[in-house]
């Protein structure tokens, strides 16, 4: 919700769609874009990127025909794209989108790039690909654990909010201390520019873990049978090493499989437990947005959807099923 002023009836209401992976965002979505005249948003990282399907757990041809969807293979795959510029294309969509009046839904679970949507990203100084490439070697000579604990030193709140894994982020943590000389978390709260116009609806899938699980390791499973180590030699074959998600979860262990690191049973269990350990994450991330109200199941289940389309009914009372917002 935009900070500092009154929310007024003309403004439309924009719907978040979040939680973890495989929890049932995609099915939500749809069903809640039928019920309320709804175009969907995508906010995930890799499906923003053209080739990467089966990965990407992209919706179906069929499920596309349901409602309008924005911003799935917009990327070509060895451009890079930032939270902040996937903020200023949302931010775009949902004008247009509203101008329609029609609901948008945003549904993903790329925490970061939400968080650039909605709240707006910190002034942080230019990037330093010199710096960068010193502190990858440091993360390839002595661990990204390392990088953790420099950055813990640099600025202790940053570092409880990045994995000690995610090398990436860490680099980028570090280079903003050293370049602005102040902590990340204290640049985090300087002119960040929120989305305004909108009365924000944020839906959080929480469903039970083991079951969770359960369908983290059989989506997995389903991916590498529907092809995806296949769908990634042709993309190495025609891209090379530079097409950005093929470090992305499942795309990375299918790659390591191509190489000839694992089996292919290796790879399954490394995709699978990567993706269990990114569902942890991503609550953990989820968990301090503002103001979610938390729906305890998959959204595919009856229930849940049921559950979703009081919610909307409350936050937009005057608008019927199927009626323009």
């Amino acid at each position: 919700m935009a900070p500092d002023r009154e929310l007024t009836a003309a403004e439309p209401v924009l719907l978040v769609i979040l939680g973890p992976t495989a929890s049932g965002k995609t099915a939500l979505s749809l069903a809640l874009a039928e019920k309320f005249a709804g175009e969907i948003v995508n906010c995930d990282s890799v499906a923003m990127y053209r080739e990467f399907n089966i990965g990407a757990a992209k919706p179906s041809a069929a499920e596309r025909t349901r409602a309008p969807h924005h911003l799935f293979d917009s990327v070509d795959p060895v451009q890079a794209m930032t939270a902040g510029e996937y903020a200023r294309q949302a931010r775009q969509t949902l004008a247009e989108i509203a101008s329609r009046h029609h609901l948008p839904i945003v549904v993903g679970g790329t925490g970061l790039y939400l968080r650039a949507l909605l709240e707006g990203l910190f002034p942080g100084p230019q990037r330093s690909e010199e710096l960068r490439e010193r502190l990858r070697a440091r993360a390839a000579e002595r661990g990204s654990k390392h990088l953790h604990r420099m950055l813990q030193r640099l600025d202790a709140a940053a570092a409880e909010k990045i994995h000690a894994n995610d090398t990436p982020k860490l680099i980028r943590a570090i280079e903003v201390c050293l370049a602005s000389r102040q902590k990340m978390t204290e640049l985090w709260q300087q002119g960040r520019d929120p989305l305004r116009g909108f009365r924000i609806l944020r839906i959080g899938l929480d469903p039970d873990r083991t079951a969770l699980y359960d369908r983290i390791n059989q989506r997995a499973r389903e991916m590498f049978d529907q092809g995806l180590v296949e769908e990634t030699g042709r993309v190495l074959q025609k891209y090379g090493a530079s097409a950005c998600p093929l470090a992305s979860l499942g795309y990375k262990q299918a790659v390591q499989l191509l190489r000839g690191e694992l089996t292919r049973e290796q790879a399954l269990e490394a995709a699978q437990q990567a993706h269990r350990n990114y569902a942890k994450r991503q609550m953990t991330w989820f968990r301090r947005e503002p103001e979610v109200t938390w729906l305890k199941g998959f959204g595919d289940e009856a229930g849940i959807q049921q559950e979703a389309v009081r919610c909307v009914r409350v936050c937009h009372p005057e608008r019927s099923e199927g009626s323009r917002f």
